[in-house]
């Protein structure tokens, strides 16, 4: 494979929507969608009403990655050898005695170091997106109450409860019935909880249109929601720049599922009208599958194989479904490389918002937390100061086993030549080749160390 990547070398450039091409205010976002679980918990399903009060403090807990066994209330991070490097009982960090007890440097009971390991299960969840966090911590948060209620309980049944809440805030027809708190706070004031896409992000999807690249979108997210965010950080004009736009994508089975399992369908009204046996024609859809979309671009460019990039924000629904099952190429947007100067967060938004909303903030989710540690390398708990007691994470290593390159966000490459050529992660043995601008100070130390 070539040592580089170029968008220029592309034929067709996808985005994911949420956290890729339209950023949220994460401070902002996390409580809301934390209020939207917490409130039905508690008012629906009769959970303790301390849920609904969150310190800032609270929200260090929050670190993608995490996994939690579902059954025993404990969240673990992994190494990339599939040993447990820290570990919770709900929000309550287990000392370095009782992980080597519980997990005793032995790979965790459900890894698999292939491509078997899906992201979700019956049995755990790993955390893996800036929409999936503030759950992390509500669940945490649920194992302390119950524990605490029932003398110490060993084993949990609340998934089942946190699924119901997804239902009722996020399921189809919630945003046209105000279902909820989510959709309803967001229409309310959408300038709280997200960032206008930057004029040179605008210009640089304009330039990759008029170099004759096919531009599309594909999102879970439902078409209701898509057309309010897409007007709001775009503009009203905005279908202009995707030939295909594909929301209710349910990704990752977008891209792994049969297009008889999953066909595309029409959409009237925001409405899903009819199931299609083939793709034909560019436009809007719903749901779908990527063989069916791969042979209607074979026919708009003419090529036997075109070559795509997507841009994802998830390494679950966006980057490892799109090369694992597509091969396409991947670009991760990957937040944590803003904050990862020293946990120091990147100014998030302008100076003149600055003190507009009251209320206790979230710490930017995308900045180191002092509970987990790194989200790129960590060493045993307890075995700080040994020899070889570094590890990659396994977040880690999937990003340069997945991924092409791996961006902060699209703004960070808006304004270089369309044939800037990316050195990719597969280029080298270096863990570090793919990220641009530059990898995660944590581990071009480590490189550097290890290079003596």
């Amino acid at each position: 494979m070539a040592q580089h990547f170029s968008l220029a070398a592309c034929d067709v450039v996808g985005f994911d929507l949420d956290h890729t091409l339209c950023r949220y205010n994460l401070p902002e976002s996390a409580v809301l969608i934390y209020n939207s679980f917490a409130q039905f918990l508690v008012k629906e399903k009769g959970y303790d009403k301390e849920l609904l009060t969150v310190t800032p403090e609270d929200w260090d807990f929050c670190c993608k990655g995490l996994a939690l066994d579902m059954e025993d209330g404990n969240f673990i991070k992994l190494a990339d050898n599939g040993t447990v490097l820290r570990a919770s009982h709900g929000t309550k960090m287990m000392a370095p005695e009782a992980l080597a007890e519980e997990y005793g440097g032995k790979e965790w009971k459900y890894f698999m170091s292939d491509t078997g390991m899906a992201c979700r299960s019956g049995k755990y969840y790993f955390y893996d997106n800036y929409f999936d966090l503030p759950g992390a911590l509500l669940c945490a948060r649920v194992v302390d109450s119950l524990t605490k209620q029932n003398n110490g309980q060993k084993t949990f049944d609340f998934w089942k409860d946190i699924v119901a809440g997804i239902q009722h805030n996020y399921k189809m027809s919630a945003f046209k019935e105000n279902c909820g708190i989510y959709f309803p706070e967001i229409k309310r004031d959408p300038g709280r909880y997200l960032h206008t896409c930057p004029e040179s992000v605008k210009k640089w999807l304009r330039q990759l249109k008029n170099a004759g690249k096919i531009l599309l979108l594909i999102t879970s997210s439902h078409s209701d929601y898509c057309r309010l965010l897409c007007e709001y950080i775009l503009g009203n004009d905005f279908t202009d720049l995707f030939a295909i736009v594909i929301t209710n994508a349910l990704k990752p089975g977008f891209f792994s599922h049969l297009p008889s399992q999953r066909p595309f369908w029409t959409l009237e009204n925001d409405e899903e009208q009819e199931a299609l046996p083939s793709l034909d024609k560019p436009g809007w859809y719903s749901q779908g599958n990527a063989v069916h979309l791969y042979e209607l671009l074979k026919k708009m460019t003419g090529k036997s194989e075109p070559k795509v990039v997507y841009f994802g924000d998830s390494m679950h629904s966006d980057i490892f479904p799109a090369r694992h099952y597509s091969n396409w190429e991947t670009v991760l947007i990957l937040e944590e490389l803003r904050g990862d100067r020293d946990g120091k967060p990147e100014e998030s938004e302008p100076l003149e918002k600055k003190g507009k909303y009251e209320g206790p903030k979230a710490k930017p989710l995308n900045t180191l937390s002092k509970k987990w540690g790194s989200f790129f390398i960590d060493s045993v708990s307890g075995l700080e100061n040994t020899e070889d007691s570094l590890f990659y994470t396994w977040s880690c290593k999937r990003i340069s086993t997945y991924s092409t390159i791996a961006i902060p966000s699209i703004e960070a490459i808006a304004e270089l030549p369309l044939d800037y050529k990316f050195s990719r992660f597969s280029s080298s043995s270096s863990k570090t080749a793919g990220y641009y601008p530059d990898p995660p100070s944590i581990l071009s130390n480590i490189e550097t160390l290890t290079a003596k």
